[in-house]
């Protein structure tokens, strides 16, 4: 076989990790592109392995009953929801093997039978937050190419969306997202006709020149709105044109931010935020875990908060049930973000000491356990693996649990070790990353036991799956 190749009429059988969908050629591993498990396809090769091949979809001979009709007009160049032509039941029966390959494949674990994945209640318009890319020169689509040489139906050159999958240069125009609640779609798109009407200039990506950068909007279950508008320089009028055109049509939108970044990257952790109108941060609610009332987070712009705020009841729910606190427990809670699942389970603990490395998150978690007349938490702001230090043990006390939600990089090997010299008698660890998941429970697998494994659904359409873990000591 070589690249250009066309195998005809393959079985795609099922799907493999990342997305890809997995058929077999005289006994030979494909993943293939553009196609779902029960699909007959045409494969064009572009990848030549001694142990396996990879080719796109050039032709569907026949669709998989598992299909459905995808709702989204950007659906094939959007990478975001790549799963949404797979009925949303198969999403999650694949979404639960996924974690059943990477805990056996990666970790070499021992594991008891997973329980069923907990799927969102909400398969559209479940996220709270979405970042828009501004670009001076955004992706084009064939048809549009074609009018360019049309000078009386030339597309505009602007777009504000999201990046074409690994093409960092490559934006295409977002018209309706099916991500977001309302209002992020009319957000997003006076923003973007204020500006093309005033001739305030869109970021190019390739020659770093321009104003208009990104543009963040987050909506909180209570009804609140952030919008951070990010610019390259300060200039006043453009600025301002733009957010006040917003503040007047959007009196919903109750913090409304902006940010100055000269750098070469679109982070902005290191930078200030200029809260222009409103305050400083958006508040989530969510039900406390006895039922009894609810807890209100305080989110401001630098803080993590789980992206389906619904979905992320359900997760802590998990989280809290597996600790099975009594009251008696001293409570880690490593990568705490704004203090959302320690000051969730701190009414069943005799102390929560939180660890993040976002100083202004920390800030949050504190105000957030404040507001909740929360008293037994503790948060420190640092790099995790050098803050869970001994003499930080030695200080504030050996934990009972520890649970440890770590970004999808999973945790730093040092704090996997230091974990195996402190020996707490259970850890919950929740996972975003399978993979990476797997890799920790490998070391930790020295000296402790996995108890429980509960995937849960936070992103449908996609190819992620958040997974929680109980550990006990050995």
């Amino acid at each position: 076989m070589k690249k250009g190749d066309i195998i005809e009429n393959m079985l795609i059988e099922t799907m493999a990790a990342e997305g890809k969908c997995i058929a077999r050629y005289n006994g030979q591993v494909v993943f293939v592109q553009g196609c779902a498990p029960g699909d007959t396809v045409d494969v064009e090769l572009h990848k030549i392995k001694s142990n396996f091949l990879e080719g796109r979809t050039v032709r569907i001979k026949s669709l998989s009953p598992n299909r459905t009709q995808p709702i989204c007009s950007h659906f094939g160049i959007c990478g975001g929801c790549s799963w949404q032509h797979i009925n949303y039941p198969t999403q999650l029966v694949y979404k639960q093997q996924q974690v059943v390959d990477h805990l056996e494949r990666i970790g070499g674990l021992q594991f008891p039978p997973i329980k069923p994945i907990v799927g969102s209640a909400q398969t559209f318009h479940y996220r709270n937050k979405l970042d828009f890319t501004f670009s001076a020169n955004r992706w084009l689509t064939k048809e549009e190419l074609l009018l360019k040489t049309d000078p009386h139906a030339s597309p505009t050159s602007e777009g504000l969306g999201y990046h074409i999958p690994r093409m960092y240069d490559k934006v295409f125009d977002v018209g309706e997202c099916f991500l977001q609640p309302d209002p992020s779609n009319a957000i997003r798109l006076l923003v973007k006709e204020t500006a093309i009407k005033n001739n305030i200039p869109f970021f190019d990506l390739r020659k770093q020149v321009g104003f208009l950068r990104t543009l963040t909007i987050r909506t909180a279950s209570t009804g609140e709105v952030m919008v951070i508008l990010q610019v390259t320089y300060d200039k006043p009028e453009w600025t301002e044109k733009i957010l006040t055109t917003l503040a007047e049509t959007f009196p919903q939108i109750t913090s409304l931010n902006f940010i100055i970044n000269g750098k070469k990257n679109d982070t902005f952790s290191d930078l200030e935020i200029h809260c222009w109108k409103g305050n400083p941060y958006i508040t989530e609610a969510m039900p406390k875990p006895d039922g009894t009332g609810e807890l209100r987070f305080r989110v401001g712009p630098k803080s993590f908060y789980q992206t389906n705020s619904a979905q992320a009841f359900e997760l802590y729910k998990i989280a809290f049930q597996l600790a099975d606190l009594t009251g008696n427990e001293l409570v880690y809670d490593l990568y705490t973000g704004t203090g959302t699942i320690a000051n969730f389970v701190a009414a069943l603990a005799k102390q929560v000491i939180g660890l993040e490395y976002v100083a202004d998150a920390v800030e949050d978690a504190k105000i957030n356990s404040s507001i909740n007349n929360i008293s037994n938490t503790k948060f420190f702001a640092g790099d995790i693996k050098d803050l869970l230090s001994e003499n930080f043990i030695n200080e504030h006390g050996r934990p009972d649990v520890v649970i440890a939600d770590p970004p999808r990089a999973g945790m730093h090997e040092d704090v996997c070790r230091m974990l195996l010299k402190v020996v707490p008698e259970k850890i919950v660890y929740v996972s975003c990353n399978p993979a990476t998941q797997a890799r920790d429970l490998k070391i930790l697998s020295e000296k402790y036991s996995i108890l429980q494994v509960q995937p849960v659904d936070m992103f449908p359409h996609t190819v992620h799956v958040e997974n929680v873990v109980l550990l006990a000591k050995k």
